[in-house]
């Protein structure tokens, strides 16, 4: 599996909708041991908090991409340029920024019996 070519899909299929329509966007950094790691920029006119936008974003990468169907959980780091705008400017620039939030999800209700 190839996250390069993961992202490059998702930002074709998916990514453009939110980027357009409300300013977010998303990675996958990695995926291991069934964990799914994206990275979520929030912007613009993006009005959902931090537990929703990570339900949401987390739902939308494993249903959108066979290769991440079998995830038992992601795990999300939220950097929010609504709050510091400065930090978009950076992320663009390669510049590694700190995390506003970091959230956790796990898909199946089973996991922690």
């Amino acid at each position: 599996m190839s996250i390069e070519e993961i992202n490059r899909k998702h930002y074709f299929n998916t990514d453009m909708y939110y980027r357009v329509g409300y300013g977010l966007s998303s990675k996958l950094m990695a995926y291991r041991n069934g964990i799914i790691y994206l990275q979520v920029m929030l912007g613009r006119k993006w009005d959902k908090d931090y537990h929703e936008t990570t339900l949401e974003l987390a739902k939308c990468w494993r249903k959108e991409h066979p290769e991440l169907g079998e995830a038992i959980g992601c795990k999300v780091f939220l950097i929010d340029a609504q709050k510091h705008p400065y930090k978009m400017d950076l992320v663009k620039l390669k510049v590694k920024v700190s995390y506003d939030a970091k959230m956790g999800m796990i898909f199946r209700d089973d996991v922690l019996n």
